[in-house]
């Protein structure tokens, strides 16, 4: 993806700093936190330990070099990470679920939208403080590093496909990769393999390497930068985009039904949705109530407004 497409969302100010002077910055913006309440309540927990824990997955997302592209301060891709640890039945030893929400700014206004949002159910790992993390992406090392490499290329996915098509391709690969190194070598198999839960990581990266899904990558750049890019001079346009799309996703939905990508996206985009089509033209809010409804019946109470 060219960087410049980007750049496009900045204000004008930012846009000239940015050209002015191009820096090598990392990539991401992630915000990490971490809710070890429920160990508290089983064992004593040392709050250093955690503390330590949240600053390396910090440091690891934030300061990885994870593509090529150059990247400004103000285009890093800002992410959020929400771990909450449940059980330890060793030192050292974790488990837990994860949330990674990803975003972006839409060009032309304040806007913020969620790109993609991803609940881990297998966030199993060891961690101690006094030993040093490695992570090779060619080879498995160790699993939280690996965890969280999968996270950041599923973040570099969502964010490229938005801003070109098809623009995250090689992160697909990379995701792919790294699963197929863990399944085979991972302790913790459940959030890697084809027969662990239906919705983990294999299930995540399968969906978006598969070309049954290739429409709904393809339909991610229509929406964004032809829909949601142009809502402040073409809202019109911005709900002829939202409706194509809407389509397309009930096209993929036939082949694959239940995904975990078409569930996840729903689960990031209900409210914004509704939001873009309660202004459509009647017509325009009747086939949206209709698509959104079997797509996404568990919000079926939010596009109820839509059909009146």
């Amino acid at each position: 993806m060219e960087r410049s497409i980007k750049l496009l969302i900045l204000t004008i100010p930012l846009l000239l700093g940015a050209l002015a002077q191009r820096v090598h910055a990392q990539e991401f913006q992630f915000t990490v936190n971490l809710n070890y309440e429920q160990l508290v309540a089983q064992q004593k927990t040392d709050p250093q330990s955690m503390s330590q824990l949240q600053t390396y997955m910090n440091d690891f997302l934030n300061n990885t070099r994870w593509t090529n592209d150059q990247f400004a301060k103000e285009e890093k891709i800002k992410c959020k990470l929400n771990v909450n640890l449940t059980r330890s039945l060793a030192q050292g030893n974790y488990e837990g679920n994860a949330q990674l929400i990803v975003s972006r700014p839409v060009y032309g206004s304040t806007y913020e939208t969620v790109l993609f949002t991803y609940v881990d159910k297998n966030f199993t790992f060891t961690y101690l403080p006094s030993t040093q993390l490695y992570f090779n992406e060619n080879s498995y090392t160790e699993e939280l590093p690996y965890i969280l490499a999968f996270y950041a290329n599923i973040a570099l996915i969502f964010d490229y496909d938005s801003f070109s098509k098809m623009g995250g391709s090689p992160y697909v690969q990379k995701a792919f990769n790294l699963v197929n190194l863990a399944r085979n070598s991972s302790p913790n198999k459940r959030g890697w393999d084809s027969n662990g839960d239906s919705k983990n990581r294999y299930w995540l990266i399968e969906n978006l390497q598969s070309q049954q899904f290739t429409p709904f990558r393809e339909g991610m750049y229509k929406y964004y930068r032809q829909g949601l890019d142009v809502a402040t001079q073409n809202p019109a346009e911005t709900r002829t985009k939202t409706l194509e799309f809407l389509n397309t996703i009930k096209e993929v939905n036939q082949l694959r039904p239940a995904s975990v990508v078409v569930n996840s996206f729903f689960d990031a985009k209900s409210d914004e949705l509704y939001k873009i089509m309660i202004e459509g033209l009647p017509e325009q809010r009747v086939q949206a109530y209709t698509l959104l409804v079997n797509l996404d019946p568990s919000k079926t109470q939010l596009y109820q407004r839509l059909s009146m």
